[in-house]
């Protein structure tokens, strides 16, 4: 099994020098399917943002992203085929990312631009197999029906399985979803954590996804990485994060994480998931407070 992304020595600060990326050493494995954790603040998105190529590093520590050997970034500078190689990665956005007047079919099919002649993007002209391969991708997720509806017409989480469609088209060998399911009610959220680990299972596709809820990481992802204050403080099985471990990690942070109840698993499951683990409850003297959908 190849390397999808290699991170090596990566650092980000923003104004003010807050340091939102510490000293970042990482491997993902091609087909892996990886969640990364943390709580708010601790750098998944900036990372997320960094593997795709979105943010430049700090230039003076010789940080590198490489994604299936193709250089990503170096020494802070986005390398200059980076449009290449944004073809084989997909990012799934928290808010969607589509373009509401536009139908779903267009959205999905934007995967495609990086293919197409530049006269075929500007009108939205798609040949009938490039229309069947979007129709194709909106049936995996289970929206076909919308297809020639408006994007503002779908619910949160139709938009969020449309976006997934759209990197299936783009063909992505690697898709970055940051924090998905943030705004999705629980049925929603389970159809697309389910989505993103059925493209994991089917295409071989390595997925990264950012999550609040531990549990969700347990149940989809076999593998976690653990970020607080942007540095990794943990990178190994998902099914070794117990509320003990995460308290050795966190310290008093982790009782924000472990109060984020897992709202996917409270639904009645019908498939059984390869990873599921009922949570304790949190160790502290304080309980915490159109189309087919």
């Amino acid at each position: 099994m190849g390397t999808a992304i290699h991170i090596n020595a990566l650092n980000k600060t923003f104004r003010g020098g807050r340091r939102a990326l510490q000293d970042i050493h990482l491997t993902i494995r091609a087909g892996e399917m990886v969640a990364l954790i943390g709580a708010s603040g601790s750098g998944k998105s900036t990372l997320l943002r960094h593997m795709a190529g979105l943010m430049a590093a700090d230039g003076a520590d010789q940080g590198l992203i490489q994604v299936h050997g193709k250089t990503v970034q170096q020494n802070g500078k986005i390398a200059s085929d980076i449009r290449q190689t944004r073809a084989s990665i997909g990012f799934v956005f928290q808010q969607f990312n589509l373009v509401d007047r536009l139908p779903v079919i267009v959205n999905v099919l934007a995967g495609t631009l990086h293919r197409v002649p530049l006269w075929r993007s500007l009108l939205r002209w798609f040949t009938p197999a490039e229309r069947s391969s979007g129709v194709e991708a909106l049936r995996r997720v289970g929206i076909a029906e919308c297809c020639d509806q408006r994007a503002s017409t779908l619910s949160g989480g139709q938009q969020q399985r449309a976006a997934i469609a759209r990197a299936m088209v783009q063909g992505a060998q690697v898709i970055l979803a940051d924090e998905p399911i943030a705004s999705l009610d629980p049925e929603s959220s389970r159809k697309v954590m389910d989505i993103l680990a059925q493209v994991n299972r089917e295409d071989k596709c390595t997925v990264v996804v950012s999550l609040h809820q531990v549990n969700v990481a347990m149940k989809y992802c076999p593998r976690t990485v653990a970020l607080h204050q942007g540095r990794v403080v943990y990178d190994g099985p998902s099914v070794a994060l117990t509320p003990t471990l995460l308290r050795e990690l966190y310290g008093a942070d982790a009782d924000d994480i472990l109060a984020l109840g897992d709202h996917i698993s409270s639904l009645q499951d019908s498939k059984p998931a390869a990873v599921h683990l009922v949570w304790p409850a949190p160790l502290t003297a304080h309980a915490p407070q159109a189309c087919a959908a």
